[in-house]
């Protein structure tokens, strides 16, 4: 059985694809590195993480993106001997603009070397690519920044040599608000499309249209809704959207999407959008998953079991990638060059992982003597420059700092300013607890705070009916060194473990 989420925690927006024997799910990272993070299986049942594709600065730059910008919703296909990447970066969302720049990478091999990005017309997000009879066509969203107007429909256009050609068509506009989302298949003479409806949050969902021409029209399944659970609250897996689909050897077709848990009936998600898989049935001539609602079980394909040995999430940075110049990484211990303010967007100096379970525990000991008022190092409960925790040791101590949409607050723990010390950061389902260990022990911050203030939708924010800032992440946990005044400081840890349970 398969059984999901397969991709636990911060994985939205999957694409799927099958070469041969292998399988492969890529997902957005927003303003995290390296982008796009790739996942491999053999079966759909075990996967093993690859890393990210976007891994420096010639593929993908996000300094200065706003929290939940970036890359949004990837898109990976295979064709002509080579692997295509389709990414957008957004560098602007809020009072009603997208500013968004969508790019092209191919490789012989899905580890690369990827080519330098071709620029692809920006109109809106979420773009993909469809491959047919020998031609490639560029599928979008379309998003209209005049006051009243927003997701106009999903728009398909000609790519030659990486370039437009022609004048880009509207082919769908959807059945409800909020299109976007799409991929393209043919499958027996007729065109598929599929895509997400209802907006990313509680009434998000999966719908087919279908057409025998390209350029449609294309009239949407008659039974509705392909998959959703915007009319059950009771259903483990929520906000289930943003589908794509996979034919496996045996036959049988599988739709990889996004979902998300809650804590409580339409409640916060701490764990953020995460990836599923639901199994697919051909029924009158439409892709239709049992029931239309995710399911926490299915039934996986006729295939060999392919477990991997056990492999550790890699690590992710923020904003900025991996580079000798700020981080070094070997095994369990990690230098840190101290960068930017929490709340600073171009060089921070924040190495985390996604929140992938209930209940799970960050731990390090750290090496480090703050040379000044302007500098500090610790471990961190995160979600976006506006809200996170942070026990870290400055010039007056160890504190537990803490941002709730942006308002400062500090805890003394305590006023030694050890030179090494061990940290910990846990989440106890909704709560978040801090420790320390300077040598005689484990001492429990006596302060318990919110783990639900570090979720998707706490992080949403609207002013006067726009959108402020967008929560697309999921929570994470990390090691964070800040240097204000640039003069040096470093910090080392090693001894690094992610446990959960």
């Amino acid at each position: 059985m398969i059984r999901n989420p397969v991709l636990p925690g911060f994985h939205p927006d999957p694409s799927i694809l099958r070469v041969g024997e292998d399988y492969y799910i890529a997902t957005s990272t927003f303003e995290w590195c390296p982008g796009v993070q790739l996942h491999h299986s053999r079966d759909l049942v075990h996967w093993r993480p690859l890393g990210g594709i976007l891994t420096d600065r010639r593929l993908l730059d996000l300094a200065g993106v706003p929290d939940s910008g970036g890359v949004w919703a990837p898109d990976l296909t295979y064709a002509h001997g080579l692997f295509h990447l389709v990414y957008g970066v957004v560098d602007t969302y809020a009072s009603g603009y997208k500013d968004v720049r969508n790019y092209l990478v191919t490789a012989p091999s899905i580890d690369g070397p990827w080519s330098d990005p071709l620029p692809l017309p920006g109109r809106g997000f979420d773009a993909a690519l469809f491959h047919d009879d020998g031609s490639t066509w560029l599928l979008g969203m379309v998003f209209d920044s005049r006051p009243g107007h927003g997701f106009s429909g999903i728009d398909i256009q000609l790519l030659e040599h990486g370039k437009p050609v022609g004048a880009p068509r509207t082919i769908f506009e959807g059945t409800v608000p909020l299109v976007e989302g799409p991929h393209l298949y043919r499958v027996d003479g007729w065109y598929y499309l599929m895509v997400a409806e209802g907006g990313t949050g509680y009434e998000h969902g999966v719908t087919v249209a279908r057409s025998r021409d390209l350029f449609g029209p294309y009239e949407p399944d008659p039974d509705g809704p392909t998959m959703t659970a915007r009319h059950d609250h009771t259903l483990a897996l929520q906000k289930a959207g943003h589908g794509s689909l996979v034919r496996a050897q045996d036959g049988s077709w599988y739709m990889a999407h996004l979902a998300a848990r809650p804590y409580t009936q339409r409640g916060r998600c701490v764990l953020g959008r995460e990836t599923a898989i639901q199994r697919v049935e051909w029924v009158d001539g439409w892709p239709r998953v049992a029931g239309g609602v995710p399911a926490v079980e299915v039934p996986a394909p006729d295939l060999p079991p392919h477990p991997w040995p056990p492999q550790d999430q890699p690590w992710s940075t923020l904003r900025r990638p991996a580079s000798p110049d700020w981080l070094t990484i070997d095994g369990g211990r990690i230098r840190i060059h101290g960068g930017q303010s929490p709340y600073g967007t171009r060089t921070p100096s924040l190495v985390g992982r996604p929140v992938t379970d209930l209940r799970c525990a960050l731990e390090a000991t750290m090496a480090f003597r703050p040379g000044s008022v302007h500098q500090a190092a610790g471990v961190t409960g995160y979600y976006n420059s506006r809200n996170w925790y942070f026990l870290c040791a400055t010039t007056d101590g160890l504190e537990l700092v803490v941002s709730d949409k942006g308002a400062r607050t500090a805890h003394r723990v305590s006023h030694e300013v050890p030179g090494r010390v061990a940290l910990r950061v846990e989440f106890d389902g909704p709560v978040v607890r801090f420790a320390s260990d300077t040598g005689g022990g484990w001492q429990t911050v006596p302060v318990e705070l919110d783990a639900t203030v570090l979720s998707d939708e706490y992080a949403d924010e609207f002013v006067d009916g726009l959108v402020r800032s967008f929560g697309f992440t999921g929570a994470f946990v990390g090691l964070w060194v800040h240097d204000l005044a640039g003069e040096g400081a470093v910090a080392e840890f090693d001894a690094v473990t992610y446990r959960a349970g």
